[in-house]
């Protein structure tokens, strides 16, 4: 049975297609437009997965779409008939995209010429949150589990809670529009002097650097509630009825100012774009991310005591903030958690395929997915042809000699741009799509930003570890295959590796299996052992754009930046 999922006319638009059960391909149609975010219908990614599959779109069993127009209609009705007013242009704009999402067979009909009356009977609208809970849960190890969706918004709802059991999610909470801890972090992000849609991590980079001075304050943002839920004081932002999420003519989302007159009036102007970062500012995001943590360390207890389990599944957007998601087993009764690598919307299609297979078409589950590594791939005589056509250098190495003479460029002070395989499934590179250096350099981020970069210099690089050595380097002994979550690195480790040490001491942890990553594994292992350090610095291969997807857009970025090595499989190109 075939079964294709898709994220479509919604941020970070995807597509994902499984055979029985099992993801064959999933992939964000930015990694094709090379705008980030694209929000329209995913006819490239969605190209690829049948071509990965070998299937057409006419052998497809069924067509999940990750949105439900009809989800909680009441509700919105009842919303925008109470503020006719301002709710117009959004009101418009929502039905507009409502209507797109209802007819997206006349989009399938479009793109791949199949008329739309032989797609009818295929498709399946799955809402919003339960697209991220199935994303989530299903994918996961556990039999039994408490799920948490939360995010900015999708399909009235911000925040979801389920019980999973087996190949069933049962949805025991949510909360609606607008009360939303996604609104909440955007509208400080905006206020921080980061206007732009998916700017929230670098709140999250920014916070280390201050302290948490202001969460008295921003409880009265945040209203945590007894029963386990929270509500948001609705004076400190933009009217709700105009919308938070808007997508212009070019399918890309833009968020218009998101905060109110009396949020600056409280907590200073909205920084610019131009002005210096003041501690104010760095204290400011510090307290902002202790009170988004203490929120969500307040709904996930509230899970816990709701559900008696303690395995978590977790997903939406929030779910993709790694700083907190390194504290929940901390701060809450959950023993063990599962994050999925794309939490954010681009899951959406993987998940609303899996919700579709597992829980309305009641097939058993399948293994766990611990593996990323879902996108485009390319052979070396791909890359071989395009390098001569373009009368570029190379060099081709045996395996037995690439990783070798890799790891001694990055002994050397060398960035390797290094494109391996299958990309990765979701916001984060993890050895697929990735720039390497030395994380021992004390010199590394400044080096990387002056050669690549060019990103604000409070952003943290990740540290991709050999699984085995975890506990050596990291106050933990968990495993984070997507880089998920953040820990404390071990005191006596944090002048050991310097640039994948944050200012609190943390580091985003990447755990490395050798059956998941075989050749990333193979060129750390390489470094570990002529520099007895089993890390590498890694962040993403791209340069303001979305991650690279093919040899081409990894070979634009090595020539117009002083990248100092690229690899491509097994080809090997130098300055």
């Amino acid at each position: 049975m075939i079964v294709l999922g898709i994220n479509a006319y919604h941020a970070d638009s995807s597509a994902a297609i499984f055979r029985n059960g099992i993801m064959i391909a999933a992939t964000e149609e930015e990694r094709f437009r090379r705008v980030k975010h694209w929000a329209g219908f995913p006819s490239k990614a969605i190209e690829f997965c049948l071509k990965e599959a070998g299937v057409s779109i006419q052998e497809v069993d069924h067509i999940a779409i990750g949105r439900d127009p009809r989800a909680k209609f009441l509700r919105k009705l009842i919303f925008f008939a109470s503020r006719p007013v301002e709710s117009f242009v959004h009101a418009k704009e929502r039905l507009f995209n409502q209507k797109k999402v209802s007819s997206v067979e006349a989009a399938f009909s479009q793109h791949f010429g199949i008329a739309p009356v032989l797609l009818k009977d295929k498709i399946h609208q799955v809402e919003h949150h339960r697209s991220h809970l199935a994303s989530a849960f299903f994918a996961s190890p556990f039999e039994q589990a408490a799920i948490v969706s939360i995010d900015g918004s999708g399909d009235f709802s911000t925040t979801m809670l389920a019980i999973g059991r087996r190949n069933k999610i049962e949805v025991i909470d949510d909360l609606d529009f607008p009360h939303s801890l996604g609104i909440f972090y955007t509208a400080f992000t905006q206020l921080l002097g980061f206007p732009h849609y998916g700017d929230e991590y670098k709140v999250m980079g920014l916070a280390p650097y201050g302290e948490p001075k202001y969460v008295d304050q921003l409880r009265d943002v945040v209203l945590l509630q007894e029963g386990g839920m929270f509500k948001l004081n609705l004076e400190y932002f933009r009217s709700p009825g105009k919308g938070f999420v808007l997508y212009n003519d070019k399918n890309i989302p833009e968020i218009p100012i998101a905060y109110s007159a009396k949020a600056e009036a409280v907590f200073g102007p909205a920084r610019t774009r131009e002005e210096p970062l003041t501690q104010y500012h760095k204290d400011l995001a510090a307290s902002v991310q202790k009170m988004a943590e203490t929120a969500i360390f307040h709904i996930l207890n509230y899970a816990h005591k709701k559900t008696g389990l303690n395995n978590l599944c977790f997903a939406g957007g929030v779910a993709q903030n790694s700083v907190a998601n390194g504290k929940i087993l901390q701060n809450t009764g959950f023993k063990k958690i599962y994050i999925p690598s794309a939490g954010h919307d681009a899951g959406i299609s993987m998940g609303a395929a899996q919700y579709v297979y597992h829980q309305e078409l009641d097939h058993a589950r399948v293994p766990a997915v611990w593996s990323a590594y879902t996108g485009a791939h390319f052979t070396n005589d791909y890359i071989v042809q395009m390098l001569n056509k373009k009368g570029i250098d190379y060099k081709r190495l045996e395996e037995n000699e690439l990783y070798p003479y890799v790891a001694n460029r990055l002994v050397n002070a060398g960035v390797v741009g290094w494109f391996n395989g299958k990309a990765e499934f979701g916001p984060r590179a993890l050895g697929a799509r990735s720039i390497l250096a030395d994380p021992t350099r004390k010199d590394a981020k400044d080096l990387l930003n002056s050669k690549i970069k060019r990103r604000e210099s409070f952003r943290p690089f990740a540290p991709s570890i050999l699984e085995e050595y975890v506990s050596e380097y990291f106050e933990c002994t968990d495993i984070a295959p997507f880089m998920e979550k953040v820990y404390p690195i071990k005191v006596s480790k944090r002048s050991v590796i310097p640039a994948v040490t944050h200012a609190d001491g943390s580091g985003r942890l990447q755990t490395v299996n050798k059956t998941i990553s075989p050749r990333y594994y193979a060129l750390i292992e390489a470094f570990r052992k002529k520099t007895g350090i089993p890390i590498l610095l890694n962040t993403s291969f791209n340069e303001n754009e979305p991650i690279v997807n093919s040899p081409e857009e990894a070979l634009d970025c090595f020539l117009r930046t002083s990248m100092d090595m690229l690899v491509m499989e097994n080809i090997i190109v130098e300055r």
